[in-house]
């Protein structure tokens, strides 16, 4: 890894302007990025990354788009769990020298579920500076919208993919006193709904994809009802997040009047289709089960 003082004037381009960065305080500088939004990245984060003699990035395709979009030219080397054994030694032999490095992740905060940790954990265990350039994260941008609790919280990462490991963990988990999130893969979404379901109970739960993209999507409602609106449905696609509420979170969902009354409002202005949709994303209730008390509404009627 070469990362001489660069002869370039470190900059970056915002809003069509073109700002020059600051000069870097030596050590290694961990960069929060967008996970999904180009323009959520802080002005903060544009000028470390501009300013930094390299960029160690989880993924390199992902951050030149990032760098291309925002003008700048620092170089990019790779940094993952696949090579960080041999990178390792590198960077730390760069930062004892008094280099500026940027740490980023493929999107969001690294070290959260991304490597980074043990290259941490020497520079902290050595004296060596590190700097630490909040933002983005996929787990607070979910936790925030699912309307659940969010005064404690534990982080889970990716459950086991195996359906019997995965319900062993979720066991361990139950007992836990506050809210539950992970990330999952699209592809075994439905089957994860179904085990959470299985050992938690409705429990009350949100399914967040594609935070602050164009197709950004939070299903909420039981586990119960999630799995089975997940059920036999095409994988969805891109980043899922999976916030699970503590026990006794179920009583934190709608009531069934509640649900009722925005029902019998929204049919007496709207289709009964228009109507299903908008009580369905006003209460994160699953479409399905609006739909099926829209019918028992419209039958009681006289």
């Amino acid at each position: 890894m070469t990362t001489d003082a660069p002869t370039r004037a470190p900059s970056y381009t915002a809003f069509g302007l073109k700002a020059e960065a600051e000069p870097l305080a030596p050590g290694l500088h961990i960069v929060a990025t967008p996970i999904g939004n180009l323009r959520d990245i802080s002005f903060r984060a544009l000028a470390t990354l501009a300013a930094a003699d390299a960029i160690l990035a989880e993924d390199t395709r992902t951050s030149k788009t990032l760098l291309a979009h925002y003008g700048i030219a620092t170089p990019l080397y790779p940094y993952h769990e696949h090579n960080a054994e041999q990178m390792r030694p590198k960077v730390l032999a760069k930062l004892r020298e008094g280099g500026k490095l940027a740490l980023i992740s493929d999107a969001g905060t690294p070290l959260v579920s991304d490597p980074g940790y043990k290259l941490v954990a020497e520079l902290v265990a050595e004296g060596l500076p590190v700097t630490g350039i909040p933002g983005p994260s996929a787990v607070l941008a979910a936790l925030v919208l699912a309307g659940l609790p969010t005064d404690r919280f534990f982080f889970e990462g990716f459950l086991p993919p195996k359906s019997a490991g995965r319900k062993t963990r979720l066991t361990e988990l139950a007992a836990i006193p506050g809210t539950l999130v992970f990330f999952e893969s699209p592809r075994r979404l439905a089957e994860m709904l179904a085990d959470a379901a299985a050992v938690l109970g409705p429990r009350a739960a949100a399914v967040a994809r594609e935070l602050t993209k164009f197709h950004e999507t939070v299903q909420r409602g039981t586990l119960p009802d999630l799995a089975a609106h997940y059920d036999g449905e095409e994988d969805p696609r891109g980043e899922i997040v999976v916030i699970i509420g503590p026990p006794g979170a179920q009583e934190l969902l709608p009531a069934g009047d509640v649900i009722d009354e925005r029902l019998k409002d929204a049919m007496a202005r709207l289709s009964l289709k228009e109507a299903v949709a908008q009580v369905a994303a006003q209460t994160g209730q699953p479409r399905r089960k609006v739909y099926a008390r829209a019918l028992e509404l419209t039958r009681e009627t006289p």
